[in-house]
């Protein structure tokens, strides 16, 4: 029973050991003080109307002085937003997001 025990403990200690970490990334991001919005262009597809306006987005970001580059990965935005509409000639979105570095 008490090798089960010291069993649990020490997989549970090495779990918190490899977790710890994660939550300090987080919190290194850098990220700008406003967010970024961009507009796609029209497409008969949403998929096709989404890539286009993260596209849009991304390129606008690297545009941005003080931003480049480092920022211009969607997936690290914070507070992200995707609005699509969609209407008889396509669908049109709109991205909006703070852009935040590694």
């Amino acid at each position: 029973m008490r090798t089960a025990l010291l069993l649990e403990a020490s997989a549970l200690a090495l779990a918190l050991l490899f977790l710890a970490p994660i939550p300090m990334r987080v919190l290194a991001d850098t990220c700008a003080s406003s967010p970024v919005v961009a507009r796609g262009e029209e497409a008969r597809y949403v998929w096709l109307a989404k890539t286009k306006a993260r596209a849009n987005w991304r390129a606008k970001v690297r545009a941005t002085p003080g931003l480049g580059p480092n920022f211009a990965n969607w997936s690290r935005a914070q507070n992200t937003e995707e609005r699509c509409l969609t209407g008889p000639a396509g669908s049109l979105c709109i991205f909006t997001g703070t852009p935040c570095a590694p």
